[in-house]
């Protein structure tokens, strides 16, 4: 198979965004806009891709930074079309390239399975070029496809361009191009800016093949939405409920019931276990891998954690950057800050906030507590009310709560301090120093009953 190398154009500033971000980098479903395109390319079969980029360059570069992918970049400083674009990239192609795949970095809902089956039908037609298209009762705004009588493309005309016959054909361009290496490299080389946009139009290119004789053939994608640019905030939003209504749908085929599934936002890069049940209202984000045999309850925000089979995220819970074991409960309405690792039957309850703790298996924090900058041991009982003081207004300072230890309620354990195991630590205590094993940590101020004091008072 002949070597295959993409171009996609990203060097815009998407204007109609109205934004400081550069439109291709926007969030979308977990990825910036770009990396979609990008992505459903490299599934295609693409070897090697080349991003255009302009404005914000250091943006796009970082993203894909670390990809494991060969993504290499094209500068166009000055945005002169999408002509100019492509002339811009043919230096930096792979060597070897035969078939050029040129797309753009803002359609994101394009498939790797639309991709693919283009490209082999270019390759088994032998045409010189193959555009993508699509059909719309109403193109407005779309670049319209001139055919001729054998069904070969002859020409693309722009909407600005076009006589009113021509704005009739429903045909449109979708932006997408399998071209032979060879002769676009001379073709870009030879385009003019003579048009109403003064631009270099890499639709041009089909007038100079047809005049050389060569075959120029359509591909008409099954679904139009495929090809849908985003230009403003109302498309990103169609875009991503689009993006994750496919993602949904591959994790309920995979065996994950979701309750309803339209309520439910679950990004990019997530992974879920069969038998897991997600409420409305959820959202998973990051890097996010949830085990089997699991739920989570309605409204629950997970962020880049591992979930251990078997565990309940009651609703409102919020877990961020956390790794929790086996069987675990949270909530309702707990708060997971970074870095917490949760061993197996771990339990942290209604309004708990934990920070940059280890708990050990079968610890319990039922509810009502701050558990921050901790090693806790396994089964220990946090009681209601109990706080790690891990902040001295300079630094934050750790707590050691060994195996089997009875923590009271409205205790403070102000770092650092150790509570050695199987102690108990009476309700109302504030621990200062350290507790040895087996002991009873007492710290009360003395009650004192002033008796018939409300009498001598009176009602006031």
């Amino acid at each position: 198979m002949a070597k295959l190398s993409a171009v996609v154009l990203a060097a815009g500033m998407g204007t109609r965004m109205k934004s400081a971000l550069v439109k291709v980098m926007h969030p979308l479903a977990g990825a910036p806009m770009i990396a979609w395109p990008v992505a459903a390319a490299f599934e295609a079969g693409v070897d090697a891709a080349v991003l255009v980029v302009g404005h914000q360059q250091e943006k796009v570069r970082g993203y894909f930074a670390q990809g494991e992918k060969e993504v290499s970049f094209a500068v166009q400083a000055e945005q002169l079309g999408t002509g100019h674009a492509v002339r811009c990239a043919m230096p930096h192609l792979s060597a070897g390239t035969d078939t050029v795949l040129i797309l753009c970095g803002d359609t994101p809902l394009l498939t790797a399975a639309t991709l693919g089956a283009m490209v082999k039908v270019h390759e088994a037609s032998g045409a010189t070029l193959t555009v993508m298209t699509a059909r719309f009762a109403n193109p407005f705004g779309y670049g319209r496809v001139l055919k001729g009588d054998d069904g070969s493309v002859t020409a693309i005309v722009e909407e600005k361009d076009a006589s009113d016959e021509e704005r009739r054909i429903q045909e449109v361009n979708a932006g997408v191009y399998c071209v032979d290496r060879a002769f676009l490299a001379e073709a870009v080389e030879k385009l003019d800016a003579n048009n109403a946009q003064a631009e270099y139009y890499l639709t041009d290119v089909i007038k100079q093949a047809v005049g050389q004789g060569r075959k120029c053939l359509s591909y008409t994608v099954a679904d139009p939405a495929e090809i849908s640019g985003v230009n403003d905030r109302v498309q990103l939003a169609e875009s991503a409920r689009i993006l994750r209504g496919r993602i949904n749908r591959e994790l309920m085929v995979s065996g994950v019931t979701m309750i309803d599934p339209a309520a439910v936002y679950i990004d990019r890069g997530v992974t879920i276990g069969r038998d897991t049940v997600i409420h409305p209202g959820v959202t998973i984000t990051g890097q996010t891998v949830i085990g089997e045999g699991c739920e989570i309850g309605q409204g629950a925000v997970i962020s880049a954690s591992r979930i251990g089979d078997g565990s309940v995220i009651k609703a409102g819970s919020v877990i961020e950057e956390g790794h929790l074991h086996e069987e675990v409960q949270i909530g309702p309405m707990a708060h997971l800050r970074p870095g917490c690792e949760l061993m197996a039957k771990v339990k942290i309850g209604n309004f708990v906030e934990t920070k940059k703790i280890v708990m050990g298996k079968g610890s319990k924090a039922s509810h009502l507590t701050y558990l921050g900058d901790a090693t806790i041991g396994t089964g220990v009982n946090i009681g209601c009310g109990t706080i790690t003081c891990n902040y001295d207004g300079v630094k934050k300072h750790h707590t050691t709560i060994e195996d089997d230890v009875f923590v009271g309620s409205d205790v403070q354990l102000v770092a650092p301090v150790k509570v050695g195991r199987n102690s108990l630590i009476a309700a109302g205590t504030t621990v200062t120093i350290d507790v040895p094993p087996d002991s009873l940590a007492i710290s009360r101020t003395p009650q004192v009953n002033k008796e018939g004091w409300k009498l001598r008072k009176g009602k006031g």
